[in-house]
């Protein structure tokens, strides 16, 4: 038994650290698995994709590299290009330099003797109100409004330019690649991980690229059994919406015969739970427990922002990636909330539930700023808000706490910890932190967060208090993860099978492109042997390498959006 376990994580190990190919894990046919089609066979494409140029040239990674490959080649463009990348430094400039970092940009671009190359006309009143909001309050949206004008000046003629370039025609050559459909065969399968409500999760790894993923398995009987259709799409279509560095990415989306499979990142630095009761003393120090309080305040904020309450916060559902990042994972109970509208649902874990939830009330995104107390008192304490270690209470105690007492804190509570506690863990939502109008921005204004550049956090430029071991598999022993039973009684008919295929899409847009571009495979194809041919063909040139400017770096620290990973 110990011999089947230390085979499983060494296979593992050798998985996530490479050595199939020379490229951290590459097929030896990884090249005929990513062969770009003819540009003419992508002339439906052509016709058909949505002529959008945020998406298109911004918000999709490979668009926006080849967007603005397209843009270096023309003078006027490259120097669009260069002061959006100099506004994105600045933005993430440390708090002391930031002043500097903008003044330097506007004498970069708007001192007529240094830009050989103007900017699109912007205003002498906006530039001259840029550099006041500067001396006085260097805050990240003061090019707000001339980011605005350069964005609205590229998605004019330049746009259409470019939709006419052989750099377009790349793009939906690599566009036909992505929609191509994912079978189990396009991944190498691992150990199992652990076990979610309708199936086990394992680890997975893409043959083409090398990139390691979690795959969590719904099984097609055990989902009809328990009437699941409902709560598994839902669960899909908003993993498949948010796009976070601190909530859980899908990536890919397919089926076998039994079950039906979501590839999600991989977090090889286990759970929040593991970490507060298992090594050492339970809880963290403060500093360690308000830098993972203010990654979920990024996560909340992400999923707020598609009007997503998430409502199972709690240490298992939070994990590390191998960086010591977390991320927000299991969205089986979250749910979308119309706009104006409120819910009801009385769901969630016992303990961590808010008043509001138990009393059946109607509600926003309430319950989500209680979860955070309750986890920022847990990581420090050591123990729950109401109930302590190992302490068993029964349902209505439990509930009973939750309505009635107040938490009591310990000397391992600085005051602006207290406080913050305090303030998400108010019984009354109306008056709950996050909850009086300003939502996040006022959670992330507390005191307890002064020592945080949250725009920093947010590009992950911030390290972590605590890396996980490289070495360590984060999860049980292969045979202490109890298998499900077979279900038995249970038939399909084409009702199921129109709803498999609602759930099976395949791959998954921009997570794809991200790993695309981070396993180089983009960079290796489209600069080995492509040559100019038939100009009627639009047959893609690489641009020629240009100089690293100043600005390069953030550009590059940028297409690193989805590089962490997922365990149930």
């Amino acid at each position: 038994m110990e011999l089947e376990n230390l085979l499983a994580n060494s296979m593992l190990l050798k998985a996530r650290q490479g050595g199939y190919g020379k490229k951290s894990g590459r097929s030896k046919k990884w090249r005929e698995m990513l062969k770009l089609p003819p540009v003419g066979q992508c002339s439906e494409l052509r016709h058909s994709i949505e002529r959008e140029y945020s998406s298109l040239c911004d918000k999709q990674p490979i668009g926006r590299l080849l967007f603005r490959q397209f843009c270096n080649t023309k003078h006027d463009l490259k120097r669009c290009i260069e002061f959006l990348d100099a506004v994105a430094e600045y933005e993430v400039a440390a708090d002391e330099d930031r002043r500097d970092c903008g003044l330097l940009v506007l004498d970069t671009f708007f001192i007529e003797e240094s830009s050989a190359t103007p900017l699109p006309e912007i205003p002498a009143h906006v530039v001259q109100e840029c550099r006041l909001q500067l001396q006085e309050d260097p805050s990240k949206d003061v090019f707000k409004e001339c980011t605005r004008i350069v964005h609205d000046y590229l998605s004019g003629e330049s746009f259409e330019e470019y939709q006419e370039s052989s750099y377009f025609s790349r793009f939906l050559q690599w566009k036909w690649l992505e929609r191509q459909p994912v079978t189990k065969d396009t991944f190498r399968h691992y150990r199992v991980l652990g076990k979610g409500g309708f199936g086990e999760v394992c680890a997975c790894q893409v043959r083409a690229t090398g990139k390691m993923y979690a795959c969590k398995k719904l099984e097609k009987k055990r989902i009809k059994r328990r009437k699941g259709e409902a709560m598994a799409l839902s669960e899909k279509r908003i993993l498949e919406k948010v796009h976070s560095r601190f909530v859980v990415s899908l990536c890919y989306t397919y089926e076998t015969k039994d079950s039906l499979c979501l590839v999600l990142t991989i977090m090889n630095g286990g759970d929040l739970k593991f970490h507060i009761y298992n090594l050492g003393n339970p809880g963290f120090d403060e500093q360690r427990a308000i830098f993972y309080a203010a990654e979920l305040c990024c996560g909340l904020e992400d999923l707020q922002r598609e009007r997503i309450v998430y409502r199972d916060l709690k240490p298992e559902n939070i994990l590390l990636d191998d960086h010591g990042h977390i991320r927000i994972s299991d969205l089986g109970l979250a749910v979308e909330i119309p706009e104006g509208e409120t819910i009801q649902g009385r769901v969630g874990t016992l303990g961590y539930m808010a008043p509001e939830v138990l009393n059946r009330e109607r509600y926003t995104f309430s319950p989500d700023w209680w979860g955070l107390g309750c986890l920022i008192y847990e990581m420090i304490q050591g123990h729950s808000p109401f109930r302590k270690f190992k302490e068993k209470v029964n349902r209505e105690e439990a509930e009973r706490r939750v309505k009635e007492e107040t938490e009591r804190y310990s000397e391992k509570f600085s005051e602006d910890a207290k406080s913050i506690c305090s303030l998400l863990l108010t019984k009354d939502p109306k008056q709950r932190l996050g909850c009086r109008g300003e939502g996040v921005a006022e959670v992330k204004g507390h005191p307890v967060f002064r020592d945080i550049n949250f725009k920093r956090l947010e590009a992950h430029m911030l390290d972590p208090p605590f890396r996980p071991d490289p070495q360590a598999v984060y999860c049980r022993d292969v045979l202490d993860i109890e298998q499900f039973s077979r279900v038995k009684g249970i038939h399909l008919d084409s009702t199921d099978y129109t709803f498999y295929g609602q759930f099976v899409t395949g791959c998954v847009c921009i997570p794809w492109q991200n790993e695309m571009i981070e396993s180089e495979c983009f960079k290796d194809i489209n600069e080995r042997g492509n040559v100019a041919l038939d100009p009627e063909e639009k047959t893609y040139q690489p641009a020629p390498k240009q100089k690293r400017g100043f600005f390069h770096r953030l550009f590059t620290r940028g297409l690193s959006f989805f590089s962490a990973c997922y365990i149930r």
